[in-house]
């Protein structure tokens, strides 16, 4: 996951203007997609502050090194508590692997701290009983929390309906036309989001990453063997089909 220290909670005015009319909703992308990746199963883990600690060790890296950062960390202090007054190096060093380790340990920290400021301890648990709209405003709030790692917290560990937007999920969505060509990231999440209905959340998330590392890929897409292609204005307009 990349780009989430930039991300801004300001609603963009008029940001439905020229969105585009998509010819596939999401029943059909999951219909034509699951019986390629498999049917993606929702089982939420329930850990808000790990995934909070983990969706910052994945900004602006791969998945391998997030999860190798990750293991570090939790070997070198195996209870979050003790990142509260650690020193920023040990934090670093522990994490380093996975790129930006002087800031995303500062960010950590801080975001822990902040955490504890608000609410006394480092137990997030009440999370889950809030409304969506209400856990999401809240995790926003911290330091270094934008909409897709809040949307990340959201959907993986409270089983709430959101939908994180990567670099995958993006690609796709903008080649499929689900929403317009040149939207960001935060705006795309607020647009699918208002067009996903809340229980296929999960799996077109997934799905979509699926497909985006494997047929809809960034460089060389294989659009010719695409079973979203009928659908697909960027695969359409790549093989030069009428109607593109």
């Amino acid at each position: 996951m990349s780009g989430e220290a930039a991300e801004t909670t300001v609603p963009a005015p008029g940001e439905a203007t020229g969105a585009a009319q998509p010819t596939l909703d999401a029943d059909g992308l999951v219909a034509r997609l699951a019986p390629l990746y498999g049917m993606p199963v929702w089982r939420p883990h329930g850990d808000p502050l790990t995934e909070l600690v983990l969706t910052v060790l994945s900004q602006n890296t791969s998945d391998a090194n997030s999860g190798r950062a990750f293991m570090r960390l939790r070997a070198r202090f195996p209870r979050w508590e003790e990142l509260l007054t650690a020193d920023l190096a040990d934090i670093e060093e522990a994490i380093k692997i996975g790129g930006l380790g002087r800031l995303k340990a500062a960010r950590l920290r801080s975001l822990l701290q902040e955490v504890v400021r608000r609410c006394g301890s480092l137990d997030v648990s009440f999370l889950r009983e809030l409304p969506v709209g209400e856990a999401r405003a809240w995790l926003e709030g911290l330091p270094g929390v934008g909409p897709k790692t809040a949307a990340c917290v959201l959907l993986f560990a409270l089983g709430k309906p959101a939908l994180p937007v990567d670099t995958h999920v993006h690609r796709v969505a903008q080649r499929l036309g689900l929403v317009p060509r040149g939207m960001d990231a935060v705006r795309a999440q607020r647009r699918l989001e208002s067009i996903v209905p809340p229980e296929l959340m999960y799996p077109v998330h997934v799905l979509l990453i699926r497909h985006g590392r494997r047929l809809c890929r960034a460089q060389r897409p294989l659009c010719q063997g695409c079973p979203l292609l009928d659908a697909c204005p960027h695969g359409k307009r790549q093989l030069g089909l009428a109607g593109a």
